[in-house]
């Protein structure tokens, strides 16, 4: 399909971007957030919330990476529909990560003064070392040292 075809499809670069992240958003839950639900509350959940995370950034699939971080870098400063649809989805994502630390909490695998958003924020951090480390530098070890880092962080 050419340029034009394909922006006459959207009527605009900001349509075709809104839909390319909206795809992005429903096959980040459908391969990252669902596939997890299926464990048990608590800790279980959440390792597989965050190995499921990085089997996303790593995969082969997404041949430029990871939409939303690709965006949020593009769009972090220009307001507009984009960047709130980003924010939006990242916003959701951690709200998530906390829910499912607090359940951990709740469960008794972790101790009860532990900050939700503390450990969602460098799960985050996390995520987004491998996601540099592996596609931008090709660093073979972003895998295992971000799974140490996931039980260092759990074990504080």
């Amino acid at each position: 399909m050419s340029k034009s075809g394909l922006f006459a499809h959207f009527g605009s670069r900001e349509e075709l971007l809104l839909a390319v992240l909206a795809h992005g958003q429903a096959e980040f839950t459908e391969v990252v957030f669902q596939p997890a639900m299926a464990k048990p509350r608590g800790l279980p959940r959440l390792k597989a919330m965050f190995i499921n995370w990085l089997d996303w950034t790593e995969s082969a699939e997404l041949p430029g990476g990871c939409p939303m971080i690709g965006g949020a870098t593009e769009f972090d400063d220009k307001p507009g529909p984009v960047r709130d649809m980003l924010a939006g989805g990242q916003r959701t994502w951690i709200d998530t990560l906390k829910r499912t630390v607090r359940q951990a909490v709740e469960e008794g695998q972790l101790p009860g003064g532990t900050d939700p958003e503390q450990i969602a924020f460098e799960m985050f951090g996390i995520a987004l070392v491998v996601h540099h480390h592996r596609r931008l530098l090709g660093y073979p070890k972003a895998r295992a040292r971000a799974l140490a880092a996931l039980d260092k962080l759990l074990s504080r």
